[in-house]
Protein backbone atom coordinates (compact mmCIF):
# COMPACT_ATOMS: atom_id res chain seq x y z
CA UNK A 1 0.00 0.00 0.00
CA UNK A 2 1.50 3.70 -1.28
CA UNK A 3 2.55 5.64 2.21
CA UNK A 4 -0.43 8.38 2.28
CA UNK A 5 -2.87 7.06 0.59
CA UNK A 6 -6.25 5.08 2.47
CA UNK A 7 -6.23 1.86 3.10
CA UNK A 8 -8.76 -0.45 1.62
CA UNK A 9 -10.51 -3.91 2.42
CA UNK A 10 -8.21 -5.56 -0.25
CA UNK A 11 -4.87 -4.34 1.77
CA UNK A 12 -6.55 -5.83 4.63
CA UNK A 13 -7.24 -9.16 3.16
CA UNK A 14 -3.73 -9.00 2.00
CA UNK A 15 -1.79 -8.70 5.30
CA UNK A 16 -4.25 -11.12 7.05
CA UNK A 17 -3.73 -13.70 3.58
CA UNK A 18 -7.53 -14.19 3.13
CA UNK A 19 -10.11 -12.88 0.12
CA UNK A 20 -11.80 -9.77 0.07
CA UNK A 21 -15.13 -11.26 1.15
CA UNK A 22 -13.98 -12.98 3.94
CA UNK A 23 -12.78 -9.35 5.00
CA UNK A 24 -16.27 -7.82 4.04
CA UNK A 25 -18.23 -10.89 5.71
CA UNK A 26 -16.06 -10.27 9.02
CA UNK A 27 -16.89 -6.84 8.79
CA UNK A 28 -20.14 -6.45 8.76
CA UNK A 29 -20.79 -9.35 10.84
CA UNK A 30 -22.12 -12.08 8.86
CA UNK A 31 -19.30 -14.74 9.37
CA UNK A 32 -18.05 -16.42 12.37
CA UNK A 33 -14.12 -17.43 11.80
CA UNK A 34 -11.71 -19.32 13.85
CA UNK A 35 -9.72 -17.92 16.56
CA UNK A 36 -6.53 -17.67 14.61
CA UNK A 37 -8.02 -16.45 11.09
CA UNK A 38 -10.23 -13.69 13.43
CA UNK A 39 -6.68 -12.96 14.88
CA UNK A 40 -5.44 -11.90 11.53
CA UNK A 41 -8.01 -9.58 10.53
CA UNK A 42 -8.27 -8.05 13.55
CA UNK A 43 -4.13 -7.25 13.48
CA UNK A 44 -4.38 -6.59 10.02
CA UNK A 45 -7.31 -3.83 10.62
CA UNK A 46 -5.14 -2.21 13.55
CA UNK A 47 -2.10 -2.25 11.99
CA UNK A 48 -3.32 -0.51 8.71
CA UNK A 49 -5.57 1.65 10.76
CA UNK A 50 -8.34 0.53 8.70
CA UNK A 51 -11.55 2.21 8.74
CA UNK A 52 -14.98 0.96 7.20
CA UNK A 53 -16.76 2.68 5.04
CA UNK A 54 -20.81 3.15 6.40
CA UNK A 55 -21.48 4.56 3.14
CA UNK A 56 -19.88 1.82 0.80
CA UNK A 57 -21.39 -0.89 3.62
CA UNK A 58 -25.36 0.73 3.13
CA UNK A 59 -25.08 0.49 -0.89
CA UNK A 60 -23.89 -3.18 -0.71
CA UNK A 61 -27.12 -3.82 1.16
CA UNK A 62 -28.99 -1.98 -1.43
CA UNK A 63 -29.41 0.82 0.07
CA UNK A 64 -27.69 4.47 0.87
CA UNK A 65 -29.81 5.43 4.21
CA UNK A 66 -29.25 8.82 2.72
CA UNK A 67 -32.58 11.21 0.90
CA UNK A 68 -31.85 13.51 -1.51
CA UNK A 69 -33.55 17.01 -0.75
CA UNK A 70 -33.51 19.14 -3.87
CA UNK A 71 -34.69 23.02 -3.88
CA UNK A 72 -34.40 26.39 -5.83
CA UNK A 73 -33.03 28.44 -2.90
CA UNK A 74 -31.85 27.64 0.56
CA UNK A 75 -31.63 31.65 1.28
CA UNK A 76 -35.51 31.71 0.85
CA UNK A 77 -36.84 31.59 4.34
CA UNK A 78 -39.85 29.37 2.82
CA UNK A 79 -37.17 26.58 1.97
CA UNK A 80 -34.88 27.25 4.61
CA UNK A 81 -37.54 26.34 7.03
CA UNK A 82 -38.55 23.28 5.12
CA UNK A 83 -34.86 21.71 4.59
CA UNK A 84 -34.70 22.47 8.58
CA UNK A 85 -37.91 20.21 9.31
CA UNK A 86 -36.57 17.77 6.55
CA UNK A 87 -33.44 17.42 8.26
CA UNK A 88 -34.86 16.82 11.69
CA UNK A 89 -37.92 14.54 10.76
CA UNK A 90 -34.57 12.35 8.64
CA UNK A 91 -32.51 12.55 11.90
CA UNK A 92 -34.87 11.27 14.00
CA UNK A 93 -35.37 8.43 11.69
CA UNK A 94 -31.37 8.05 11.33
CA UNK A 95 -31.26 8.76 7.66
CA UNK A 96 -28.93 11.38 6.14
CA UNK A 97 -29.78 14.41 3.89
CA UNK A 98 -28.44 15.16 0.77
CA UNK A 99 -29.00 18.72 0.17
CA UNK A 100 -28.89 20.35 -2.82
CA UNK A 101 -29.94 23.92 -4.14
CA UNK A 102 -30.83 24.01 -7.61
CA UNK A 103 -30.76 28.04 -8.02
CA UNK A 104 -33.84 27.18 -10.11
CA UNK A 105 -32.18 25.84 -13.04
CA UNK A 106 -33.73 23.43 -14.58
CA UNK A 107 -30.06 21.80 -15.90
CA UNK A 108 -29.29 21.84 -12.27
CA UNK A 109 -32.07 20.07 -11.47
CA UNK A 110 -31.93 17.34 -14.48
CA UNK A 111 -28.52 16.32 -12.82
CA UNK A 112 -29.93 16.10 -9.06
CA UNK A 113 -32.67 13.99 -10.33
CA UNK A 114 -30.12 11.82 -11.57
CA UNK A 115 -28.64 10.85 -8.47
CA UNK A 116 -31.59 8.11 -7.61
CA UNK A 117 -30.12 6.18 -10.74
CA UNK A 118 -26.86 6.23 -9.33
CA UNK A 119 -27.81 4.87 -6.52
CA UNK A 120 -26.28 7.82 -4.80
CA UNK A 121 -29.83 8.54 -2.62
CA UNK A 122 -32.79 6.05 -1.68
CA UNK A 123 -35.36 8.87 -3.02
CA UNK A 124 -35.98 12.34 -3.50
CA UNK A 125 -38.03 14.77 -1.87
CA UNK A 126 -38.41 17.70 -5.10
CA UNK A 127 -39.26 21.50 -4.90
CA UNK A 128 -39.20 23.94 -8.07
CA UNK A 129 -40.14 27.04 -8.34
CA UNK A 130 -40.94 27.19 -12.34
CA UNK A 131 -42.99 25.96 -15.10
CA UNK A 132 -41.98 22.90 -17.02
CA UNK A 133 -41.20 22.58 -20.26
CA UNK A 134 -41.39 18.31 -20.11
CA UNK A 135 -38.48 17.36 -19.41
CA UNK A 136 -38.42 17.05 -15.73
CA UNK A 137 -41.92 15.48 -15.95
CA UNK A 138 -40.29 12.58 -18.22
CA UNK A 139 -37.32 11.87 -15.84
CA UNK A 140 -39.56 11.75 -12.79
CA UNK A 141 -41.51 9.22 -14.78
CA UNK A 142 -38.74 7.21 -15.57
CA UNK A 143 -36.95 6.80 -12.27
CA UNK A 144 -39.94 6.83 -9.56
CA UNK A 145 -39.09 7.41 -6.06
CA UNK A 146 -39.55 10.92 -6.08
CA UNK A 147 -41.78 13.18 -3.94
CA UNK A 148 -43.18 16.50 -5.54
CA UNK A 149 -43.73 19.19 -3.12
CA UNK A 150 -44.91 22.85 -2.73
CA UNK A 151 -45.15 23.36 -6.77
CA UNK A 152 -46.68 20.97 -9.46
CA UNK A 153 -44.67 19.36 -12.45
CA UNK A 154 -47.73 19.32 -14.97
CA UNK A 155 -47.91 15.90 -16.47
CA UNK A 156 -45.23 13.86 -13.29
CA UNK A 157 -46.42 10.58 -12.50
CA UNK A 158 -45.51 11.12 -8.70
CA UNK A 159 -46.77 11.27 -5.20
CA UNK A 160 -47.39 15.13 -4.57
CA UNK A 161 -47.62 17.12 -1.36
CA UNK A 162 -48.69 20.31 -1.29
CA UNK A 163 -50.48 23.48 0.66
CA UNK A 164 -54.55 24.16 -0.14
CA UNK A 165 -53.44 26.88 -2.41
CA UNK A 166 -56.82 27.71 -3.45
CA UNK A 167 -58.17 27.86 0.45
CA UNK A 168 -55.38 30.22 1.18
CA UNK A 169 -56.35 32.69 -1.71
CA UNK A 170 -60.19 32.22 -0.61
CA UNK A 171 -59.62 33.08 2.99
CA UNK A 172 -57.07 36.30 1.44
CA UNK A 173 -60.43 37.37 -0.34
CA UNK A 174 -62.69 36.37 2.29
CA UNK A 175 -61.23 38.55 4.54
CA UNK A 176 -60.80 41.19 2.10
CA UNK A 177 -64.36 41.14 0.76
CA UNK A 178 -65.47 41.43 4.59
CA UNK A 179 -63.76 44.61 4.74
CA UNK A 180 -64.95 46.15 1.72
CA UNK A 181 -62.94 45.43 -0.91
CA UNK A 182 -64.05 45.04 -4.65
CA UNK A 183 -61.08 45.34 -6.65
CA UNK A 184 -57.87 43.74 -5.50
CA UNK A 185 -54.60 43.31 -7.06
CA UNK A 186 -53.25 40.08 -7.48
CA UNK A 187 -49.15 39.51 -7.69
CA UNK A 188 -48.10 36.81 -8.25
CA UNK A 189 -45.93 33.67 -9.82
CA UNK A 190 -46.04 32.40 -13.21
CA UNK A 191 -49.76 31.78 -14.41
CA UNK A 192 -48.90 28.56 -15.38
CA UNK A 193 -47.47 27.37 -12.13
CA UNK A 194 -50.46 25.59 -10.00
CA UNK A 195 -49.86 27.74 -7.01
CA UNK A 196 -50.50 30.72 -8.66
CA UNK A 197 -53.73 29.93 -10.55
CA UNK A 198 -55.33 28.20 -7.87
CA UNK A 199 -54.70 31.20 -4.80
CA UNK A 200 -55.82 33.93 -8.21
CA UNK A 201 -58.90 31.22 -8.28
CA UNK A 202 -59.55 31.39 -4.43
CA UNK A 203 -59.16 35.05 -4.15
CA UNK A 204 -61.48 35.86 -6.79
CA UNK A 205 -64.36 33.06 -5.79
CA UNK A 206 -64.37 34.72 -2.23
CA UNK A 207 -64.55 38.12 -3.59
CA UNK A 208 -67.53 37.03 -6.45
CA UNK A 209 -69.72 35.75 -3.41
CA UNK A 210 -69.62 38.77 -1.42
CA UNK A 211 -69.58 41.47 -4.13
CA UNK A 212 -70.88 39.34 -7.59
CA UNK A 213 -70.47 41.03 -10.84
CA UNK A 214 -68.43 44.06 -8.84
CA UNK A 215 -65.85 41.93 -7.79
CA UNK A 216 -62.70 42.48 -9.60
CA UNK A 217 -59.22 40.63 -9.47
CA UNK A 218 -56.37 42.08 -11.65
CA UNK A 219 -53.14 40.11 -12.10
CA UNK A 220 -49.71 40.62 -12.05
CA UNK A 221 -47.64 37.42 -12.56
CA UNK A 222 -43.74 36.68 -12.07
CA UNK A 223 -41.38 35.21 -9.91
CA UNK A 224 -42.23 34.51 -6.60
CA UNK A 225 -39.44 37.25 -5.73
CA UNK A 226 -38.43 40.36 -3.59
CA UNK A 227 -37.25 41.51 -6.85
CA UNK A 228 -40.51 41.10 -8.74
CA UNK A 229 -42.47 42.58 -5.61
CA UNK A 230 -40.70 45.83 -5.94
CA UNK A 231 -41.38 46.09 -9.76
CA UNK A 232 -45.03 45.57 -9.33
CA UNK A 233 -45.05 47.57 -6.91
CA UNK A 234 -43.46 50.34 -9.15
CA UNK A 235 -45.62 49.62 -12.03
CA UNK A 236 -48.62 49.58 -9.75
CA UNK A 237 -47.88 53.02 -8.37
CA UNK A 238 -47.10 54.27 -11.77
CA UNK A 239 -50.45 53.80 -13.60
CA UNK A 240 -54.01 54.63 -12.41
CA UNK A 241 -54.83 53.23 -9.06
CA UNK A 242 -57.91 51.42 -8.68
CA UNK A 243 -56.87 48.68 -6.86
CA UNK A 244 -57.77 49.19 -2.82
CA UNK A 245 -55.96 45.98 -1.69
CA UNK A 246 -53.16 43.73 -2.58
CA UNK A 247 -52.69 40.13 -2.67
CA UNK A 248 -49.23 39.48 -2.41
CA UNK A 249 -48.60 35.69 -2.82
CA UNK A 250 -45.52 35.28 -0.81
CA UNK A 251 -43.45 36.83 1.58
CA UNK A 252 -40.69 37.53 -0.83
CA UNK A 253 -43.11 39.24 -2.87
CA UNK A 254 -44.79 41.01 0.12
CA UNK A 255 -41.16 42.43 1.37
CA UNK A 256 -40.34 43.82 -1.85
CA UNK A 257 -43.88 45.61 -2.11
CA UNK A 258 -43.65 47.18 1.05
CA UNK A 259 -40.21 48.79 0.46
CA UNK A 260 -41.31 50.77 -2.37
CA UNK A 261 -44.60 51.91 -0.49
CA UNK A 262 -42.60 52.75 2.19
CA UNK A 263 -39.75 54.64 0.04
CA UNK A 264 -42.45 56.47 -1.96
CA UNK A 265 -44.68 57.54 1.20
CA UNK A 266 -47.73 54.83 0.42
CA UNK A 267 -49.48 54.15 3.99
CA UNK A 268 -50.26 50.89 4.81
CA UNK A 269 -53.54 49.88 5.39
CA UNK A 270 -54.79 53.73 5.22
CA UNK A 271 -54.01 54.41 1.26
CA UNK A 272 -53.72 50.65 0.67
CA UNK A 273 -54.29 47.43 2.48
CA UNK A 274 -52.05 44.36 2.02
CA UNK A 275 -52.30 40.45 2.27
CA UNK A 276 -49.27 38.05 2.17
CA UNK A 277 -48.58 34.62 1.70
CA UNK A 278 -46.03 32.03 3.48
CA UNK A 279 -46.15 33.79 6.43
CA UNK A 280 -42.48 32.64 6.90
CA UNK A 281 -40.59 35.29 6.84
CA UNK A 282 -40.75 38.14 9.53
CA UNK A 283 -44.05 40.02 8.43
CA UNK A 284 -45.35 40.42 12.16
CA UNK A 285 -42.10 42.78 12.23
CA UNK A 286 -43.00 45.30 9.56
CA UNK A 287 -44.90 48.33 10.41
CA UNK A 288 -47.79 47.77 10.04
CA UNK A 289 -47.57 43.88 10.47
CA UNK A 290 -49.04 42.28 7.97
CA UNK A 291 -51.93 40.05 7.58
CA UNK A 292 -50.73 36.97 5.97
CA UNK A 293 -51.68 33.04 5.14
CA UNK A 294 -49.72 31.13 6.79
CA UNK A 295 -48.29 27.82 5.30
CA UNK A 296 -47.38 24.58 7.67
CA UNK A 297 -43.93 24.86 5.87
CA UNK A 298 -42.42 22.54 8.93
CA UNK A 299 -45.77 20.09 8.73
CA UNK A 300 -44.90 20.15 4.63
CA UNK A 301 -41.36 19.00 5.70
CA UNK A 302 -41.78 16.03 7.76
CA UNK A 303 -45.04 15.20 5.74
CA UNK A 304 -42.78 15.04 2.39
CA UNK A 305 -40.63 12.31 4.35
CA UNK A 306 -42.83 10.44 5.63
CA UNK A 307 -44.54 10.05 2.17
CA UNK A 308 -41.40 9.16 0.62
CA UNK A 309 -40.64 6.23 3.04
CA UNK A 310 -44.14 5.15 3.02
CA UNK A 311 -44.57 4.72 -0.33
CA UNK A 312 -43.78 0.98 -1.33
CA UNK A 313 -41.68 2.00 -4.19
CA UNK A 314 -41.03 -2.26 -5.44
CA UNK A 315 -44.57 -2.19 -6.26
CA UNK A 316 -45.80 1.20 -7.02
CA UNK A 317 -47.45 2.11 -10.69
CA UNK A 318 -46.80 5.62 -11.74
CA UNK A 319 -49.67 7.68 -10.63
CA UNK A 320 -50.37 11.79 -9.91
CA UNK A 321 -51.83 11.45 -6.54
CA UNK A 322 -52.19 14.52 -4.07
CA UNK A 323 -52.16 15.69 -1.22
CA UNK A 324 -53.16 18.98 0.35
CA UNK A 325 -52.11 20.28 3.80
CA UNK A 326 -54.66 22.96 5.36
CA UNK A 327 -53.38 26.70 5.66
CA UNK A 328 -54.59 29.58 7.50
CA UNK A 329 -55.48 33.34 7.79
CA UNK A 330 -53.30 35.73 10.53
CA UNK A 331 -55.48 38.78 10.88
CA UNK A 332 -52.55 40.75 11.75
CA UNK A 333 -52.56 45.22 11.05
CA UNK A 334 -52.20 45.54 7.05
CA UNK A 335 -55.94 45.60 6.23
CA UNK A 336 -58.74 48.13 6.81
CA UNK A 337 -61.52 49.11 4.68
CA UNK A 338 -60.91 51.27 1.93
CA UNK A 339 -60.32 54.71 2.20
CA UNK A 340 -63.33 57.19 1.31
Amino acid sequence: MARGTTPSLKDVAAAASVSVTTVSRFVNGSLDLPFQTKKRIEDAIKTLNYRPNPHARRLSRGRSDTIGLVVPDIANPFFATLVAAVEQAADEKKLAVSLHATLNRPGREIEYLQLIERNHVDGLIFVTNHPDDGALAALINGSGKVIIVDEDIPNSKAPKLFCDNEQGGYLAGQHLAEQGHRHVLFIGGDERMISARRRYDGLLKALREQHGDEARADRYAGEYTIEYGRAAALDYLSGNRKATAIFASSDEIAIGLVEVFRSQGVSIPADISVIGFDDVGPLHLFAPPLTAIRQPVRQIGRRSLELLLETNWHEWKPSASEELLPVEIVVRNSVAPPAK
